[in-house]
């Protein structure tokens, strides 16, 4: 029975071309679901199996609109002889095709799955066509059952093609695959669907606003799952069950089965942390409080006494989930690993020294800026929020800026601060009504001699009682050390970790990834697989639309756990749609970011184009390394397929992705002017280069210290409940007598602090197939361009001088930042994981995509 229906020619000259097939089968976790194994033996003993035929890039079917003619189907071989191993597994297969030669060569073929269930295609390698030797075709995609399409699969050869310069034969197929996987905008969308949409921001919950779509609340779109619109209110979308997380997006965006199974482990092992401290909190003498400090470290004690020799678990396969609970790195089940911050010196990080250096080199070293106006204002419309200049005089920093005054120092360029005063009041009302107390802070710092920050002052705001168009309540903090003043300088720095923290994590951290998607479904929808554009970039897309999914349902969603754990709780959607209202893409490469924040000025001399104002700036001067590195090797590869700006114009698909990122994904800023025109080469490799930096390093940067220095949760708080102590009251006496009980007292519960660290401890981890910048899946034949790959394996030779020169800075004593009091060297910029820890929490490694 003939699979596809090719018809016989009695006149071809048929050759024989013989193939392998990598994939993996149907698993379940660690293990190959062999009850599936099963049918499928069953299916291939009444000839139902999988069938493939090559299709032409050379000879057109006058009988289907000139489509690329297909050849006779052939079968994978042995399938059911074939043992399936107890894990889940690569496996082989031959394929022998009869082809006819005057056909010329192949540069696609189609695969009908007649089997009960789905597998990994991973590769098909034609081992020796005519006339052009090995041809491969990388898959890397699920392949389900021939009853769950209305089409044929079909693969393309790894040869990259513009539109303008595809093989006649292979245009229509080029244009019916784009349609398949833009879909018809209709139903609920299955498992086994292929189809890239777009949605709005309508399933965070019944009593959040729908984020997206208005003026009030703009926002990225997320990707279409067609669930049905909710019984009590039609603009919302309805919810899965409780800890579902089987959220729609297409399969081949979905963990691989070795993510999940550590995801899954890392979840399980992190959460069932938080039962052993509560249980013993409730033995302490206030319930759901850390009393002291030391009862905070006692959450790490016993973590470091065992440790498992590497080579013992060897033999467990594939089984990630046993891996994750038995390690080798010297971290128990259940116990929270002891964070880097507080390694050294359990108590470094109160010092004003390190609370400015996490500034540069911390968790959000994205925030601080260059203040150019004393004493510093407020954006916010006076009509509205009334007057937010800041109540900080000279007199107040004068004393302690080494001998400078504010005038010579605004000069010189030597004041920074750190902002939150904006981004906060709209909402510090509201906040504060709840159980929930805060500021909104501001940090003015000093640059000092030695290239470290000296925090010279913090103003905590509140909105005036009575009302937001009365300004503001101000008070002023100074660095004091010893006495009830030392101990209200530990607290307002505190408060300013609060608002810098939740900052991080909604804006910093979570908005800008959700910038991405867009990208990512304007790219699969418009671009062909054949591509050079798709072929750059998709990489940088690996598992972003399946963890933003998971976020969506489990942490910033209704009652999630973000809501749990960060000051603007159930505002906290809301809090960063105000900042994507904000949102220029041209300014989020590295060096226009930097310049934007006033940490770098413009100067063609210096090595990357700009001259840090901060010198010993680890974050910023290792992204320049990466970000220079990233810019070259797209330059490179671009210019490979586009010869002039005519080329980027008169390229049809790579228009139309423009036009849908602008106009759909990013739809409610479609009309800003800052858009990039995608007319030239240079707009073409600007935004393809920013798309994979804050993809990948970007990102790192803001994920993996998460549990390095929010690991211990004193150090970066991200929720309070209290406001400062006043004097003549008993929680100012209490101050007085037991300032680290009040500290405590002051952040968050002890069941908010374990949750927030399980959780950061999740999203600090690598998996174990991780694939880190400069790196592919297949990279000797991700395309056939010999340019390519050439240009691809320099970017990988640059990145490892680029993580040389970053250990050789962390191990140069007069850059300060490099470490700090901590002495936590700055790495989350190396580009690359430790090799013999590939899933722990060692701070460092680019991956190159979103992937946690």
């Amino acid at each position: 029975m003939s699979c596809f229906g090719a018809k016989d020619d009695k006149d071809e000259k048929v050759i024989k071309i013989k193939g392998k097939v990598a994939l993996q089968k149907r698993n379940l976790l660690d293990f190959n679901d062999f009850g599936a194994s099963m049918l499928d033996r069953a299916h291939e003993l009444f000839g139902c199996k999988v069938c493939l035929q090559l299709i032409s890039s050379v000879v057109g079917d006058p009988e289907n609109e000139m489509r690329g003619k297909v050849g006779k189907e052939a079968y994978l071989e042995n399938w059911s002889c074939r043992i399936s191993p107890i894990t889940a597994e690569t496996v082989e297969f031959d394929v022998t095709f009869e082809w006819d030669e005057s056909f010329g060569h192949p540069g696609a073929f189609f695969i009908k799955n007649n089997h009960h269930g789905e597998f990994f295609l991973k590769t098909l390698i034609l081992e020796d066509v005519p006339g052009s030797g090995p041809a491969h075709f990388v898959c890397n995609s699920w392949v389900y059952p021939t009853k769950c399409y209305k089409y044929t699969r079909i693969f393309f050869v790894n040869q990259s093609y513009l539109t303008s310069s595809t093989p006649e034969p292979l245009r229509k197929y080029r244009e019916d695959e784009l349609k398949n996987l833009r879909g018809d905008g209709t139903g609920e969308l299955q498992t086994w669907d292929r189809v890239y949409d777009y949605a709005t921001y309508n399933d965070l919950g019944l009593n959040r606003p729908v984020l997206g779509g208005s003026k009030e609340y703009p926002y990225p779109r997320r990707g279409r799952t067609g669930r049905k619109p909710n019984p009590k209110d039609s603009t919302h979308e309805t919810r899965l069950c409780i800890l579902n997380i089987d959220i729609y997006c297409p399969r081949d965006e979905k963990f691989s089965r070795l993510k999940f199974s550590d995801f899954l482990a890392v979840s399980i092992k992190s959460l069932g942390q938080v039962l052993l401290p509560e249980i013993t909190g409730v033995c302490s003498k206030t319930c759901n409080e850390f009393d002291s400090f030391e009862e905070v470290l006692q959450v790490y004690k016993g973590w470091e006494k065992q440790r498992i020799d590497p080579n013992s678990l060897k033999s467990s396969g594939g089984f990630e989930l046993l891996k994750e609970f038995f390690r080798s790195d010297g971290e128990l089940p259940l116990k929270y690993p002891k964070p880097d911050v507080i390694q050294h010196d359990e108590f470094a990080w109160r010092s004003d020294e390190e609370f400015a250096r996490e500034m540069l080199a911390g968790l959000n070293p994205v925030a601080i800026t260059l203040l150019k106006e004393f004493p510093p204002t407020s954006k916010l419309d006076p009509a509205v929020y009334g007057d937010h200049t800041s109540s900080i005089t000279k007199e107040h920093i004068e004393p302690n800026m080494n001998g400078l005054t504010v005038t010579e120092a605004l000069e010189q360029k030597k004041l920074f601060i750190l902002d939150h005063n904006d981004e906060t009041i709209p909402y510090l009302k509201r906040i504060n009504e709840t159980t929930t107390k805060c500021y909104a802070t501001r940090t003015i710092l000093l640059l000092q001699e030695d290239g470290t920050l000296k925090p010279l002052v913090i103003e905590l705001c509140l909105v005036h009682p009575d009302g937001e168009i009365h300004g503001a309540i101000n008070k002023v903090v100074l660095p004091t050390e010893a006495g009830v003043e030392g101990s209200i300088w530990q607290l307002a720095k505190a408060f300013a970790a609060v608002n810098d923290s939740s900052c991080h994590q909604l804006i910093s951290h979570w908005y800008y990834v959700s910038t991405i998607e867009p990208f990512i479904l304007a790219t699969n929808r418009q671009l062909s697989a054949l591509h050079p554009i798709y072929k750059l970039l998709q990489p940088h897309f690996r598992d972003t639309m399946n963890i933003n999914g998971i976020a969506r349902e489990l942490l910033i969603s209704e009652g999630g756990y973000v809501e749990r754990i960060v000051f603007p709780a159930k505002y906290s959607m809301e809090f960063s749609s105000l900042a994507y209202k904000e949102w220029v893409f041209t300014d989020n490469s590295h060096p226009e970011e930097l310049i934007k924040r006033g940490m770098a000025v413009r100067d063609p001399s210096k090595p990357h184009g700009v001259r840090l104002l901060i010198e010993d700036y680890p974050f910023a001067v290792d992204g320049l390394e990466i970000w220079s590195a990233i810019d070259n090797w797209v330059r490179e590869y671009c210019s490979i397929y586009y010869s002039t700006d005519e080329s980027v114009q008169s390229d049809t698909e790579l228009q139309s992705w423009w036009e849908e990122v602008r106009t759909e994904g990013h739809g409610d800023l479609k009309d800003e002017t800052w858009w990039p025109k995608m007319q030239t080469i240079e707009e073409l490799t600007q935004s393809c280069s920013t798309i994979i930096w804050i993809a990948s390093a970007f990102h790192a940067a803001m994920n993996f210290g998460q549990y390095p220095y929010a690991g211990y949760h004193p150090n970066r708080p991200t929720m309070s409940r209290r406001l400062m102590p006043e004097p003549g009251t008993p929680e100012y006496e209490e101050l007085e007598k037991n300032p680290d009980a009040v500290y405590l007292k002051t952040i968050a519960s002890r069941f908010s602090s374990l949750l927030g660290i399980s959780l950061v401890e999740i999203l600090s981890r690598h998996s174990a197939d991780e694939i880190y910048l400069g790196q592919r899946e297949c990279p000797d034949y991700w395309t056939k361009d010999a340019a390519a790959l050439e240009a691809f394996k320099k970017f990988g030779q640059k990145l490892i001088e680029v993580e040389d020169k970053i250990a050789k800075m962390n191990n140069d004593a007069t850059l300060k930042n490099r470490t700090g009091p901590v002495k936590v060297p700055y790495t989350l910029l190396c580009p690359y994981n430790l090799p013999s820890f590939p899933m722990g929490l060692t701070g460092r490694g680019i991956p190159n995509s979103v992937s946690i």
